[in-house]
């Protein structure tokens, strides 16, 4: 792997210590958890007791009080390849800082010790079924009715959906303005609340993706996140991070299929002589030796303009196409590398390639990814138009 610039000695011994805890606490379930379609609660409240959950959060919640992304950025690398299904990210960096950002103090003192030691694990409901990333055309309604909210609706691909314990549902507090809404914090007990079935899905088996639905769920002003008509804003102020976030784990498992495919072809022989050795292999691995490495580079560049605080939405954008586009080429190359056995379960490419089909697709499509891009070169069509 080309040498990287961004890490301090800190960062090298916390790498460390979140490795050994990986290793002793998720790898030894990785095939359970597959099979099971869920991780164990009980490793979110090791990795509470590790003090790996939301280590930004203040030390009187019973965080670290440290928010230096790079932490989380080496949790990611160090988790994913030993439990891919286990999405620590999104409870610290994707969900927790709506927390952080819109809470009163009376609410932190309430939510925050549960989020930090693992009591409550953490997801965010957004998409709807037939809305999908479309948020103007979200159904799910808030109606004010005195002090409480009383919420209707229907969620779906919720990640962490069967084990969270608190949700940050977003829903529409106008009937008028498409844009007015709200970010509610809704209780797994809350009468009216209902999960529905774990979802199927073509990889990260162990992570649990569920549909949840609200019937007439009173929501207390307490467990409203800052201002209810302003939630479609206050949701774009995290996606850049969520972006980054992913490029990250993109480029993690492309150095983790690149690394088993090298061990396969030095140990596998086709015509009395290891698979490495012919030259197709040997170009095949040039290429995505250097995609990878360039790959490394930008990502922990775009780390270090986030921990400046120049990171753009196009910035991040850019970083989770070329990132997710990267991973889904050198899975597939890495595949046909293994021949007939890159298509069974058993072997980890097969999951790796399943998994990485989906990094294309959530925190925004490639498609998406590059009308961001687009418009921030003043390429708009609906510019042109005017």
């Amino acid at each position: 792997m080309i040498k990287r610039r961004i890490f301090e000695p800190e960062h090298d011994l916390f790498r460390q210590a979140a490795a050994d805890w990986a290793d002793r606490e998720l790898l030894p379930h990785m095939e359970e958890w597959h099979e099971a379609g869920i991780v164990s609660a009980d490793a979110w409240k090791s990795a509470g007791d590790q003090g790996f959950l939301c280590m930004w959060a203040d030390e009187k919640y019973g965080g670290m009080g440290v928010d230096d992304f790079r932490f989380d950025q080496i949790l990611v690398e160090e988790l994913a390849p030993r439990s891919p299904g286990f999405f620590l990210p999104l409870h610290n960096r994707i969900v927790g800082p709506y927390f952080q950002k819109f809470c009163t103090d009376e609410q932190k003192t309430h939510f925050m010790p549960q989020i930090v030691s693992g009591d409550s694990i953490l997801a965010i409901a957004m998409t709807e079924p037939d809305a999908g990333s479309d948020l103007a055309g979200m159904r799910s309604m808030a109606v004010q009715d005195g002090d409480d909210w009383v919420l209707n609706g229907s969620k779906t691909y919720i990640s962490n959906g069967h084990l969270a314990g608190l949700y940050v549902v977003a829903a529409r507090t106008s009937r008028d303005n498409p844009h007015a809404m709200g970010l509610f914090v809704v209780e797994a007990d809350m009468e009216g609340f209902r999960r529905g079935r774990n979802l199927k899905k073509m990889g990260l088996k162990p992570q649990d993706t569920a549909e949840i639905f609200f019937t007439d769920v009173r929501i207390p002003k307490s467990h409203v996140l800052g201002d209810p008509s302003q939630g479609f804003r206050n949701m774009m102020v995290g996606l850049a991070e969520e972006r980054l976030i992913g490029a990250c784990g993109y480029v993690t498992s492309a150095q983790r299929a690149f690394d088993i495919t090298m061990k396969f072809i030095l140990e596998r022989k086709v015509f009395g002589r290891p698979v490495g050795t012919f030259q197709n292999s040997r170009f095949k691995m040039a290429e995505m030796k250097t995609e990878i490495d360039a790959c490394w580079t930008y990502v922990d560049h775009c780390v270090q303009e986030h921990l400046e605080g120049n990171l753009t939405a196009e910035m991040a954008a850019q970083v989770k196409l070329f990132a997710s586009e990267v991973e889904g080429r050198v899975v597939d190359e890495c595949v046909q590398l293994h021949g007939g056995a890159g298509y069974m379960d058993e072997y980890e490419i097969s999951r790796l390639y399943t998994n990485a089909r989906i990094s294309r697709i959530y925190a925004g499509t490639s498609e998406i990814m590059k009308e961001i891009i687009g418009r921030g070169l003043g390429l708009d069509d609906r510019r042109k138009k005017a």
